[in-house]
């Protein structure tokens, strides 16, 4: 007999998700319930899947460009430097050491000049450790030759430079007087023989390669390096791993990993996506509270259908789950075409997005402001969950008070007017 019951309430709610056909603006209003919550999921689904994939684009750009863990001497100078690589090849989670200098100095081509960060690999190596050698969009990485004072550009420091492949730019580097103490230039011709494109401002900008012995003569390194540049089978354990080899190691490193060195751009994402899923969910919540509206309009509409289905034996409990289910119809229905619709959007976003942009005659991501130039989503089905699961909670907690109030209907008092 319960389960009767409670099939009754459920197919009950179901016709009562229809309006009469005398009153049309109910259906309307429920409608637009659904609308509202759909609305609300798939604005939150594709901001987040966006935001997802700005996190996820930098992290690869961001990984492509440097190393899971850098290993510096004391001064930025490691001596001996091959054997130190030898005894942090033992350590567990390491896969490739590579040498590399690394110093500020000053391009210039006619009247134009720009600040660089010069990097002196060793093409070999360096192709274990990072992926620029997968970023070349003119050259080669290998075409860095010993002796050969070789340089590779960022695309958008070329571009500053007005460079293109074979150009010869000059390099500027401050060296310190013993006597007088001035700051004096010393100049070096560099060919280019590569440019590279990682779609990041801050390293298309403003990094330069060159082969490590060509670098260690302009800085006068002699055999010493900067340090060494460590690849990791998991980047994600960086952090425990270097305090790992801190602990067991004998030689006084400093170790720096790629998390801590960007992590207030990831620190920042994630609160910006926690603010905008609070901001964001306030259009569920607007629909939600649209969807207490329409349910009270229907209970006030059913009062003479209450009071009937009282006198026939109904409990106000069952009468009270005739409009849950009802709302949590509209709630699900809303929930369900705005997931579904959510991720096609965010699926698509990279196709959409350049196709908006060619009809409005303008660009929206300025790599100036923003470090890339392109729109890119990732979907997390795992906030897709959250987000779906929350509507629908939401939109269930909102049938709870129109529904408490179509259990209190007295049926003696709704039929005496009809």
């Amino acid at each position: 007999m319960t389960k009767m019951a409670r099939l009754l309430s459920f197919f009950i709610g179901l016709r009562y998700t229809r309006a009469k056909q005398d009153n049309r603006i109910i259906s309307f209003i429920s409608f637009s319930s659904i609308v509202g919550i759909s609305l609300g999921v798939i604005v939150l689904i594709v901001v987040l899947s966006v935001m997802n994939g700005f996190e996820q684009g930098m992290r690869d750009r961001i990984l492509s460009m440097i190393p899971h863990l850098t290993i510096t001497g004391e001064g930025q100078r490691l001596e001996d430097w091959q054997r130190e690589k030898s005894k942090l090849e033992i350590f567990p989670s390491v896969t490739a050491l590579a040498p590399y200098i690394h110093k500020q100095m000053m391009l210039s081509k006619g009247d134009i000049a720009q600040g660089v960060s010069l990097y002196g690999v060793d093409p070999s190596l360096e192709s274990n450790v990072s992926d620029i050698h997968r970023q070349m969009l003119q050259g080669s990485f290998d075409d860095l030759k010993q002796g050969q004072q070789g340089i590779i550009l960022g695309v958008t420091l070329a571009k500053k430079l007005d460079i293109s492949l074979g150009d010869r730019v000059m390099g500027l580097n401050p060296i310190v007087s013993n006597q007088a103490g001035q700051g004096l230039p010393e100049l070096k011709q560099f060919k280019v023989v590569g440019i590279f494109k990682v779609d990041m401002q801050q390293y298309d900008s403003s990094y330069a390669y060159a082969h490590i012995a060509d670098t260690a003569k302009v800085f006068n390194f002699a055999d010493a390096v900067t340090g060494l540049r460590i690849k990791l089978d998991d980047p994600y354990q960086a952090r425990d791993i270097a305090y790992f080899i801190y602990e067991n190691s004998d030689t006084p490193y400093a170790i720096g990993d790629w998390t801590r060195e960007n992590s207030n751009i990831f620190t920042a994402i994630k609160m910006q996506k926690t603010t905008m899923f609070l901001i964001l969910m306030m259009i569920i919540l607007v629909a939600v509270f649209n969807l207490v509206f329409t349910l009270s309009m229907i209970v006030h509409d059913k009062q003479a259908d209450i009071a009937i289905l009282r006198t026939l034996g109904l409990t106000p409990a069952q009468v009270m789950r005739i409009f849950m289910v009802q709302g949590s119809i509209i709630g699900l229905l809303g929930t369900l075409i705005g997931t579904t619709l959510g991720i096609l959007l965010a699926s698509n976003v990279e196709n959409i997005v350049p196709l908006i942009e060619q009809m409005m005659d303008q660009h929206f991501i300025s790599p100036e402001v923003y470090g890339i130039s392109q729109v890119e989503a990732y979907v997390n089905y795992a906030e897709v969950a959250l987000i779906a699961g929350t509507a629908f909670i939401l939109a269930l907690l909102a049938t709870l008070y129109p529904a408490w109030k179509a259990s209190k209907v007295q049926a003696a008092e709704a039929l005496r007017y009809e």
